[in-house]
């Protein structure tokens, strides 16, 4: 019948490799926003007022982007450790052979951390681990605070980017923007202007790349969706929306979003997931 669980062997462990290019992205970011504030034009002119309430938000974004962050890692979302042999047999559990084990509805395997994962939606690429039930939550806070950090270092970046626009042609500007490395390569740029419009531009990129992505999710968790149901046009566990935002994010879903410790148990396991049918709910 395999094996009750999946091993927890270092071949279901997530690759590295996504995950350091990702914090050195970030780095490079940080080191950006930091030459620009302290040696070059400096921060947008703003009174104290303002000038406080800005640091106030940079310091809430940045402790909840982080703490989504380390949530999401620290969260295995696989069978690994989950006792499985003989809980449902025949109601919708299937085999899988590559972890020899009985796996439950709304689960997959990946092939990318080479385990089966409850209610699989996808694997994140940047981040080089698979989204499912235990880390669906730091995930969909992350695509918000992460869209909300990028839309600040690029206000931040600004006066610094619009000076260095204003020094060059339109065709310029044009291919500073889309092109960069072309600039640097013949020479039209220096190594510092050609950071700070790749830079800013990845910014900007990264926050319409976010943005959508909030807003793709935010309309599967109101379905009660993953995103493999989404493209099979399944159904089956949409119990209306605030019952699945309940399921998603536990009781306090109106809250998770502000901070990333705030209790809030979901109220699943994970194995077994009611239905519309289960509730007496017809499914569009």
């Amino acid at each position: 019948m395999g094996q009750p669980w999946a091993s927890g062997s270092a071949e279901g462990a997530p690759a590295r490799l996504p995950l350091v290019l990702t914090a050195l992205w970030a780095t490079a970011v940080g080191l950006e926003l930091a030459y620009v504030l302290v040696l070059g034009p400096g921060p947008p002119p703003l009174g104290p007022l303002a000038r406080a309430l800005q640091l106030v938000l940079a310091a809430f974004q940045l402790l909840n982007l982080l703490g989504n962050v380390g949530l999401f890692l620290r969260s295995d979302p696989s069978i690994r450790g989950v006792m499985l042999a003989g809980r449902g047999l025949g109601q919708g559990w299937a085999y899988c052979y590559q972890c020899q084990s009985q796996v439950p509805p709304r689960s997959g395997h990946c092939s990318a951390c080479r385990v089966c994962i409850l209610r699989r939606d996808h694997h994140c690429r940047l981040l080089g681990r698979c989204v499912g039930f235990r880390n669906y939550r730091p995930f969909l806070c992350l695509l918000l605070h992460a869209a909300g950090v990028l839309l600040h270092v690029s206000v931040l970046l600004g006066p610094a980017l619009s000076a260095l626009l204003r020094a060059h042609a339109p065709l310029h500007i044009a291919a500073l923007l889309l092109l960069p490395w072309l600039m640097l390569l013949t020479g039209r740029v220096s190594l510092a202007q050609f950071a700070l419009a790749f830079v800013t531009d990845t910014c900007v990129a990264g926050a319409l790349l976010c943005g959508a992505g909030l807003l793709f999710h935010g309309m599967l968790l109101l379905r009660g969706q993953t995103t493999w149901e989404w493209a099979r046009g399944q159904h089956s566990y949409d119990l209306g929306p605030c019952h699945n935002l309940q399921a998603a994010l536990g009781p306090r879903w109106v809250l998770v979003w502000l901070w990333p410790f705030l209790a809030s148990p979901l109220p699943g396991d994970g194995i077994t997931f009611q239905t519309a049918a289960d509730v007496g709910l017809t499914a569009s």
